[in-house]
């Protein structure tokens, strides 16, 4: 889950009444085998370095099956290169062949943890005081274990309009590795083929004693680039500096795009974040908010709005030194002096205007800018479809009555941008709600409330049924 820490800590400035009914507070059917799902599917290990998604993938095609999935409803993906980094798609037929399907996205690798640094196992799930511990718990392995607990629960429904269709792939966690999601939209479309597809970027979020503050759907997410910048030079002996020093050089480059900010750049999820996050925050914040997506070019808006980086990051492409290095030795002039600039690329933009763009503010010939090789497309931001919009709000008035369910793009990235790519819209789906603090997720102790799964799995369930009967 590489976009947390993204617009979803926006909600921290959310002050919303009300809360969770208790007279609703519903887990449906079938409590037991669900949490006997979860439990195998998070005591998997699915790290990059020890773990197995390919197992993981035929725990749960093993458990679709005793549900009555037939074979040929149930396909698990490997290839030759990457035998343990493979993944499953189910698939559960409409009755009707001329609506297109719904997807349901969740991956099911997780983050590398250390027995020796955390509380607790990692890799045994601990219910304690309220909360589920183990990595894995929420990112990603919460909302997989209940895409395939509603497949196996709509299984025993009666027939619906809809195909539903479940993938859960490995990779999202780690760049540059097999990426089921991916290949599945590169060279197995015809598996994944969708109107829609639900995934995770949404969700919600808790205040710190665990009040819930607002639903989001995520229906954008930036694009992550890195560039290097490079300068280089003759050097020589440091006990005979010149005027043209590759660090010195380096340092200017950097410093101009420290001091550089791109332009406004709103989209229509961010001026619906925006319209909507201004009605529930404090009036300071609020009212910026609200003017901003009145008028972009807002000046006094844009200047309070940027003070605080998420929301700075929400506003434009943002590129930010992350790596430096430089020279070769102490006594001698540097060679060669590197930089890698990280930057997050607001839809509609592109990976090589924004090269031209660094290139343009540094200003110097002699500073190369190269884009490194890309993690994946360019994200398209899913279209804000009341088909998709309205059935969440109707359920969430009855679940999690008082709570607004807010447009959000993701300031980090999952992979929804493989199937955008491929012309299928993805949403982050409301539903699972969040701690304040994020809950540990990629850091120690990973835990999320036990409440917060429960609930959230009726809301999904309910939420898919809904989609598919349309």
């Amino acid at each position: 889950m590489r976009k947390f820490g993204a617009i979803l800590c926006g909600l921290m400035f959310a002050a919303v009444s009300g809360g969770l009914a208790p007279s609703q507070a519903q887990t449906g059917g079938g409590e037991t085998s669900f949490r006997a799902l979860y439990k195998e599917l998070v005591e998997t290990n699915t790290t990059l370095s020890a773990g197995d998604c390919t197992v993981a993938a035929q725990r749960m095609a093993a458990r679709l099956k005793a549900a009555g999935y037939a074979d040929s409803e149930l396909t698990v993906f490997t290839v030759p290169d990457h035998p343990k980094e493979g993944g499953l798609v189910a698939v559960l037929p409409g009755k009707d062949p001329k609506a297109k399907a719904l997807l349901l996205l969740a991956h099911v690798d997780v983050v590398e943890a250390k027995r020796e640094d955390w509380t607790r196992d990692p890799f045994t799930l601990v219910e304690e005081n309220g909360f589920f511990y183990a990595r894995g718990s929420s990112d990603d392995k919460a909302m997989a274990a209940i895409f395939t607990d509603s497949m196996i629960r709509l299984r025993a429904e009666p027939r619906m309009k809809r195909t539903v269709k479940l993938a859960l792939t490995c990779g999202e966690e780690t760049t540059g590795v097999f990426n089921g999601a991916e290949y599945l939209s590169q060279n197995r479309r015809e598996l994944i083929d969708a109107g829609f597809a639900l995934n995770e970027g949404g969700g919600g979020r808790l205040d710190p004693a665990g009040k819930p503050l607002a639903l989001a759907m995520q229906t954008a997410e930036k694009t992550a680039e890195n560039y290097t910048l490079e300068a280089r030079n003759p050097g020589g002996h440091s006990s005979m500096p010149r005027p043209d020093n590759a660090i010195y050089e380096l340092s200017g480059a950097l410093a101009k795009i420290q001091a550089y900010r791109f332009p406004i750049h709103l989209n229509p999820t961010t001026k619906a974040f925006f319209s909507e996050q201004g009605k529930i925050s404090p009036p300071s914040l609020g009212q910026a908010m609200t003017a901003i997506a009145q008028d972009p070019e807002n000046k006094l808006a844009q200047t309070v709005l940027s003070r605080d980086p998420l929301l700075n990051s929400t506003l434009r492409t943002t590129c930010v030194a992350t790596l430096l290095e430089g020279g070769h030795a102490e006594n001698a002039l540097p060679q060669r002096a590197r930089a890698n600039i990280n930057c997050r690329i607001v839809p509609g933009e592109t990976i090589e205007g924004t090269r031209d763009k660094l290139a343009e503010v540094i200003g110097d010939a002699a500073i190369s800018v190269t884009a490194k090789p890309q993690r994946g497309p360019i994200g398209k931001a899913a279209p804000l479809d009341p088909a998709v919009f309205e059935p969440a709000r109707k359920l969430a008035a009855e679940m999690y009555p008082g709570l607004p369910i807010i447009p959000i793009m993701s300031t980090g990235a999952t992979d929804s941008i493989y199937l955008s790519a491929a012309g299928i819209p993805s949403y982050g789906v409301p539903g699972v709600l969040y701690e304040y603090d994020g809950g540990g997720i990629h850091g120690l102790n990973e835990h999320i409330r036990v409440s917060s799964v429960m609930k959230g799995r009726e809301y999904l369930y309910r939420l898919i049924k809904l989609y598919a009967a349309a």
